[in-house]
């Protein structure tokens, strides 16, 4: 079997709840037989990074010095690369790049590859994600870069999403939560949407393809598949 053979640095604690999922999701993509074949991590879980949505909305206190130190450290203990499941706060990730030499795996990038393997022939695509990652608009112009085009939540689909967030942050899992994030992303899909991309990595943790008419792309699960083939040397590292 396959040794592990490269140390990840995953920059979490945004929220809490969705960096031990990734972890979760990392362990069980692993193919492995005793604890020795499972990937190392680095983590250093911060749930004290300031808000990324009102540092973008405005207002806010700027997340990047918090995102970069907390990189540089990962990289001083030893991590070979960096991975950050939180969507929104890739908003900041020239901050990141700046402070560190090692290569920080893009969660937009890996997930739209991702659409490409699991619906090639889409041209339209749902996006359910915080107001400050649709603001800053860094799914919508890597899309059109891939020649896709996207479908939005309406202003007041918006508002309902940010307060089922806000609930899954403080760990409430209740059925309505799931129900209503179905019913926003069906919404999508009654728009035109020929898929969904959950491209906040609190969705997941209510909403998976059972819920849906089409495919589910889980921003979550596609880091930690990448964060496995890179860790077992599967996969090259980004220059």
């Amino acid at each position: 079997m396959t040794e592990t053979k490269r140390l990840a640095g995953v920059i979490g604690g945004m929220g809490p709840d969705a960096t031990v999922d990734f972890m979760a999701k990392v362990i069980a993509h692993t193919p492995a037989g005793r604890d020795q074949d499972h990937v190392r991590m680095l983590v250093d879980h911060n749930p004290h990074v300031p808000n990324r949505q009102a540092a973008i909305l405005g207002g806010g206190d700027d997340p990047g010095p918090a995102l970069a130190s907390m990189a540089a450290g990962l990289e001083a203990a030893g991590a070979d690369f960096l991975v950050m499941p939180c969507n929104t706060a890739h908003v900041f990730h020239k901050a990141i790049i700046a402070a560190t030499g090692i290569p920080l795996i893009s969660i937009i990038d890996e997930t739209v590859a991702a659409i490409g393997r699991r619906k090639p022939d889409a041209t339209v695509v749902g996006i359910l994600a915080t107001d400050g990652c649709l603001r800053a608009e860094i799914y919508q112009q890597t899309f059109l870069d891939s020649g896709l085009s996207s479908v939005l939540p309406t202003d007041g689909e918006l508002e309902d999403l940010m307060g089922l967030i806000t609930r899954i942050k403080a760990g409430d899992r209740d059925d309505d939560i799931v129900d209503g994030m179905s019913q926003l992303a069906l919404a999508l899909v009654d728009r035109g949407a020929q898929l969904i991309v959950a491209a906040c990595t609190e969705i997941p943790l209510v909403l998976d393809d059972n819920r849906l008419s089409v495919p589910l792309i889980s921003s979550t699960d596609v880091l930690a598949r990448k964060t496995v083939a890179l860790a077992r040397c599967d996969d090259a590292l980004p220059g």
